[in-house]
């Protein structure tokens, strides 16, 4: 049930016909799939109906020159390495100084201080984003009610929320996420150099690179040639490290900083493989499939709902060390079948995941809103 809103920033009747003021609201910007499509969805909205601006509660820069080189408007609202106390006092203070229209809450975090926060403050439309395991993490069991609406990424998650959460229906959106395929995409034959096994993420206990190792392990004993190249930044990387070393395999695993351009690394690669505990829809994966590698991931979140066993690529239950080696050891002993995988996922990408589509979804909940909401201003000002 919808609650009483505070209208202290209530866009004004003289701005109704305004661009509306939209803020993303993010933990940090780290490489990661949530903070790149947001930066697309920032750069592409259409200027005349959305004036767009990205916050940023803490330090993590990653993606920063990304944001500076589409002309994105960044805000800072603290350095520190941690979001605490100062940072909320800031958002505090910003969404009271500003007429803000809507605002849009992206990753963990943002999800949880921006509703109350934000609530608070009187912006008059939150929009929350949900994304794999994010229910959990976000508390929406008790926060879901402080959201005008929720998007998610997968069908998946959003039958968490409206079967687990009994949240309305009406009150969840699923848009998917979009690739740029033009950016991504280019022509495919055999790979000219060694096999291989190509996997991008955070390294993070939820992407559980471990498993991989284990399953290259298996693999490598099979295919002396095939290499493993993770590619992330996290909390695990010298764990990792050490995994690799004791199990021999330092000259054939290569573990990667994390990267703002991946499609070399794409284009050098056989297989794309995802090891995940939990996830919504991953843009990496999505992006993999345009770039026409075939695709081995964990059967959970919305990852079911892109890779198509038999045809697009293989789906193992997560933390199965043979099944993964298995799926992994058939796509590099059979180049056909890898190459018809990849085709199949190109043709399946840009058919399924589209900028342009997510783009103007987004554009359609927001004027939806924004426009209902200055209805109910108008009519409540009559009475």
């Amino acid at each position: 049930m919808d609650r009483p809103i505070n209208t202290a920033c209530s866009p004004s009747p003289d701005r109704l016909f305004s661009p509306a003021r939209v803020v993303f609201l993010l933990q940090d910007l780290k490489f990661g799939g949530t903070q790149r499509q947001t930066l697309e969805l920032a750069r592409r909205l259409d200027r005349e109906k959305f004036q767009v601006e990205v916050w940023l509660l803490m330090a993590g820069d990653d993606l920063t020159p990304v944001a500076v080189n589409w002309g994105i408007p960044l805000v800072w609202l603290s350095r520190r390495d941690s979001v605490g106390p100062a940072s909320l006092l800031q958002l505090w203070r910003r969404l009271r100084g500003n007429s803000i229209d809507l605002m849009m809450l992206l990753t963990a975090v943002p999800n949880i201080w921006g509703k109350l926060v934000g609530r608070l403050a009187g912006v008059p439309i939150i929009v929350s984003n949900c994304r794999g395991g994010a229910p959990q993490r976000q508390h929406e069991a008790w926060l879901w009610p402080l959201a005008h609406h929720i998007i998610c990424n997968s069908l998946a998650e959003a039958e968490i929320l409206t079967g687990s959460y009994g949240i309305p229906a009406d009150r969840v959106t699923v848009i998917l996420n979009g690739v740029d395929q033009e950016f991504f995409q280019s022509p495919r034959g055999a790979p000219s150099g060694p096999p291989m096994i190509l996997s991008v993420g955070r390294l993070e206990p939820a992407k559980d690179q471990k498993t991989l190792i284990e399953a290259f392990r298996l693999v490598a004993a099979d295919h002396p040639e095939a290499q493993l190249r993770l590619v992330g930044n996290g909390s695990r990387r010298e764990e990792l490290i050490s995994l690799v070393a004791r199990y021999d395999l330092a000259g054939r695993v290569q573990v990667l900083r994390g990267r703002p351009n991946l499609r070399p690394l794409f284009q050098e690669a056989t297989v794309f493989a995802l090891s995940s505990l939990e996830e919504g829809l991953p843009n990496v994966v999505l992006e993999a499939m345009v770039a026409g590698l075939p695709v081995v991931a964990t059967r959970v979140g919305g990852l079911p709902e892109v890779v198509r066993p038999g045809r697009t690529g293989w789906l193992v239950p997560p933390g199965d060390v043979p099944a993964l080696a298995a799926a992994l050891s058939h796509l590099l002993s059979d180049p056909e079948t890898s190459q018809a995988f990849g085709r199949a996922g190109r043709e399946q990408a840009a058919r399924d995941f589209s900028l342009a589509s997510m783009v103007r979804s987004h554009e359609e909940i927001f004027m939806s809103l924004v426009k209902s909401r200055s209805g109910r201003d108008r009519r409540s000002g009559g009475e």
